[in-house]
């Protein structure tokens, strides 16, 4: 066992140039494609919560973009991201006389859409948990409904969907791996041509797979801190009360974790 952890170890001192590459390029895509996966979800869940127009016009119009956006959703919930890669990639090619996309900006792109059609159930659920009341208040006040959702509604929503938004980072950091099938070079990329230069399989794989458990763990432990500060302290004081002594009521947090 000795002997294999240090082939492992001296795996990863040799060829560490190209693991870090690896890190950097699945880290930069898997962020990004968040990002902007995010961004997709909720323009999405805003436009599919926009009350129906009175206008007939405007409701065929509105009628068509959900039906797109639900199209859009199913199919990419409803398929591999692998096989995205491959159509998206090659049909790029198929289309423009053989002429590829550039591969990072690819592989952004792919997890990007992927993540934006999840993502906008995500933020369409946040939404919805969000009361009512407080869109008709908005309403009320003059707002109209996408003033009131930037203003009132998504940041609340946001914060209620944090947990979720983090999972699908931790996924899309593990699934940037299925983009070295177009040639993408994040980090599994980088380990099997590892591999094939010194031969040694499974000791290289190993040292990926201690390489993505430290990525998702120290991300998901730092994501976890972050919800937990925005959640506030775990229980608080009212002060200047009429009717009780300073401070005398000390309300407890419900724990979310």
């Amino acid at each position: 066992m000795s002997s294999f952890l240090k082939d492992a170890v001296n795996i990863f001192i040799e060829y560490k140039g190209f693991f870090l590459q690896g890190i950097a390029y699945t880290m930069l895509i898997a962020l990004s494609g968040t990002i902007i996966g995010l961004l997709i979800g909720l323009i999405a869940g805003v436009i599919r919560t926009i009350p129906i127009p009175k206008s007939l016009f405007l409701r065929v119009v509105l009628k068509v973009v959900n039906s797109i956006i639900s199209v859009y959703v199913e199919v990419f919930r409803g398929t591999p991201m692998m096989v995205q890669s491959m159509v998206i990639f090659w049909g790029y090619a198929f289309m423009n006389a053989g002429r590829t996309l550039p591969l990072i900006p690819a592989g952004i792109f792919i997890v990007s859409i992927n993540t934006g059609a999840y993502m906008a159930e995500i933020v369409r659920g946040g939404i919805i948990s969000i009361d009512g009341g407080q869109l008709e208040g908005s309403y009320s006040i003059g707002m109209n409904h996408f003033q009131a959702m930037i203003f009132v509604v998504i940041p609340q929503a946001i914060r209620n969907i944090l947990p979720a938004i983090s999972n699908e980072f931790v996924i899309n950091i593990k699934d940037t791996s299925v983009l070295n099938v177009i040639g993408v070079t994040e980090l599994f990329f980088f380990t099997a041509k590892i591999s094939k230069m010194n031969w040694a399989i499974f000791e290289t794989y190993i040292v990926a797979c201690v390489i993505y458990f430290v990525l998702t763990f120290t991300i998901t432990r730092i994501l976890r801190y972050i919800e937990q500060r925005l959640d506030g302290p775990s229980s608080y004081a009212i002060h200047q009360s009429s009717t009780m002594p300073d401070g005398s009521l000390v309300v407890k947090r419900e724990d979310r974790s």
